[in-house]
């Protein structure tokens, strides 16, 4: 059953680019630029890190979409003016700030994906832990063509997704994927019709926030970690994560639910 979601309040209802709404422990944060194909300006990545960082306290998952025909359309180049070097590696470290806070933030984050998820929305998609991609998505790096290069952290997070060889081929030729090819090279982790994407990720973050918050934590901030650390080095910390989480009294209640029958066991679906 799809919760009933309602507006949010106070800061969060202040955003005038996103539509933010909650129902219970799901947040669901929408861009708010479909004219511009949500692409993002300044005040857009601003109220994103902003929104991020002050999530309801109930909040144990996040939808994050996009209002109109398209996902992101990345970087607004209408809005982008001449800056100084100094200048543009502070604007990129803004942009690393609202995407540090999407996927090291304190929820588990759910994109859904349609039409263009391009440049930036690329990066914004990449931050997310799980993607859900309806038939109209596509996904391009066009900052080569443009005499540019990835500001918003796409060099860290695309490669992990793709490879760097297939990134290259995207930003030197302007190959563009389609929802397909998306998928079949990790961009996305699921695949819907359109229309039904939105109806998948409240499916997912639904499970999500049902896990034990901590748990969810831990894969968050612990996997992308370890992942780049030397095998001894990751493994140690998987130790001590793995003796934080079982520490917690949720998952001390959730082992004697599953011990005495009160919890499901693994099954195909």
């Amino acid at each position: 059953m799809t919760p009933a979601f309602t507006p949010a309040s106070g800061l969060l209802a202040s955003l005038s680019l996103l539509r933010i709404e909650t129902a219970g422990a799901l947040v669901h944060l929408r861009l708010l630029r479909p004219a511009k194909r949500n692409a993002i300006n300044d005040t857009l990545i601003q109220q994103i890190h902003t929104a991020m960082v002050n999530l309801p306290d109930q909040a144990r998952a996040l939808v994050l979409s996009g209002e109109g025909a398209h996902f992101c359309a990345g970087l607004d180049l209408s809005e982008m003016s001449e800056r100084s070097t100094f200048d543009g590696v502070f604007h990129s470290r803004m942009w690393h700030a609202a995407m540090d806070a999407v996927q090291f933030g304190r929820v588990p984050v759910v994109a859904v994906l349609h039409g263009a998820v391009v440049g930036g929305g690329l990066e914004l998609a990449s931050s997310a832990h799980i993607r859900v991609a309806e038939d109209s998505a596509f996904y391009g790096l066009p900052e080569g063509q443009r005499g540019l290069f990835v500001g918003g952290g796409g060099s860290a997070r695309v490669p992990r997704l793709i490879g760097f060889s297939r990134m290259s081929d995207m930003m030197l030729t302007g190959r563009v994927l389609d929802a397909d090819e998306g998928q079949s090279v990790g961009l996305s982790h699921y695949r819907t019709a359109d229309g039904a994407g939105l109806t998948k990720g409240i499916e997912l973050a639904q499970k999500i926030a049902a896990n034990a918050p901590l748990s969810n934590y831990a894969v968050m901030q612990a996997l992308p970690r370890i992942a780049d650390l030397s095998q001894s080095d990751g493994l140690f910390v998987e130790s001590l994560m793995a003796a934080i989480a079982q520490g917690d009294d949720a998952a001390k209640q959730r082992m004697r639910d599953f011990l005495e029958g009160r919890a499901g066991k693994v099954q195909k679906s």
